[in-house]
């Protein structure tokens, strides 16, 4: 008898003890919504300062500081890719004071490099915040008006066209390289230092064809110094509405839009990602921060977490079977 209450006393313990658990991780997640934010959020853009994603984190960062009521600021911290700031976030503490910006670096760099990493594991996605759809260009000196002539010019002269892009794993680069493995066509890789030195040799006659950001190349379509002949977006672009895209012009599946996108550490609180995302969402529904982000080649989108999640997911998948097509192993 006594052993037997010595083991209802034990299970009575086991479960009163499971309870008060249970009881402390409810009230430390609604603590964290309570209390968050009481001291800065720092913003990692994992680039240097200019580019699309420091851009895009400065747009976010003092609308995100107004409606949280802390500060938020913007680090860089650039090199590798964006690799070594993203490395940094998934080390940093999962309590909503570190919060990632990235862009597609972040879905192609699973198959080009050897990461210290899991970008599925790693980190937890918040929030879509621009998608910007690329634009494919030829100096005007090449012959084709649309995508279906550019690519019959390419296969009656093989060997002679080449396409410039702001460096091997760009999102340039890994738009030609489809279009190369759909069409077997041979367009030839120029890699540049940005997307600003590939559209200045296309627009010099050096290069015939770059594929790039709209942004960097719009002041040059409106003078006519470059011939936009698709984006390369699902839908055409708010910024070049007379520029139909691939998918229009008979050319499916070539969709390659750069990513603008919020992400936290992996173990962070949902109700700290919760808030997060609906004041991300809230802001990027702005007028004003829409026309800021189209200002910079973006389209502006919220999205759920979980939407983000399997367009990461989806995008990793995508891009790993063009670069594996294409021969290259990660380094």
């Amino acid at each position: 008898m006594a052993a037997l209450l010595h083991r209802l006393g034990a299970s009575v313990w086991t479960v009163t003890a499971a309870a008060l658990l249970l009881a402390m991780i409810d009230a430390s997640a609604a603590l964290a919504q309570t209390s968050y934010p009481n001291r800065p959020i720092r913003l990692v853009a994992p680039f240097a300062p200019g580019g699309p994603v420091d851009v895009g984190a400065r747009l976010l960062a003092p609308k995100l500081q107004d409606a949280l009521g802390a500060q938020v600021y913007v680090e860089n911290m650039p090199g590798g890719s964006g690799n070594i700031g993203t490395a940094a976030v998934t080390k940093a503490a999962p309590d909503g004071y570190t919060v990632l910006v990235i862009s597609s670096s972040f879905v192609v760099n699973p198959s080009m490099f050897k990461l210290s990493y899991d970008a599925e594991k790693d980190l937890a996605p918040v929030s879509l915040v621009g998608l910007g759809p690329q634009v494919i260009l030829v100096h005007p000196s090449v012959p084709a008006t649309n995508m279906k002539e550019l690519i019959a010019l390419v296969k009656a002269n093989p060997g002679k066209y080449s396409f410039g892009s702001a460096g091997t794993g760009s999102p340039g680069y890994l738009a030609g390289v489809m279009l190369n493995q759909s069409f077997g066509t041979d367009l030839q890789h120029v890699p540049f230092q940005g997307g600003a030195p590939a559209v200045t040799s296309t627009v010099g006659g050096h290069t015939p064809m770059v594929i790039t950001t709209i942004s960097s190349a719009a002041g040059h379509i409106q003078s006519g110094a470059l011939r936009a002949l698709a984006t390369t977006g699902a839908q055409r672009s708010p910024a070049l509405p007379n520029v139909p895209t691939l998918a229009e012009q008979g050319i499916p599946g070539q969709e390659s839009d750069v990513i603008l996108g919020v992400l936290v550490p992996r173990e962070t609180p949902k109700p700290i990602i919760d808030r997060l995302h609906s004041e991300i969402v809230k802001i990027v529904a702005q007028p004003e921060m829409k026309a800021k982000l189209a200002v910079v080649g973006f389209d502006a989108v919220g999205s759920t977490p979980a939407e983000f999640e399997a367009r990461i997911k989806s995008e990793i998948a995508k891009w790993a079977k063009v670069i594996r097509a294409a021969g290259m192993t990660p380094q």
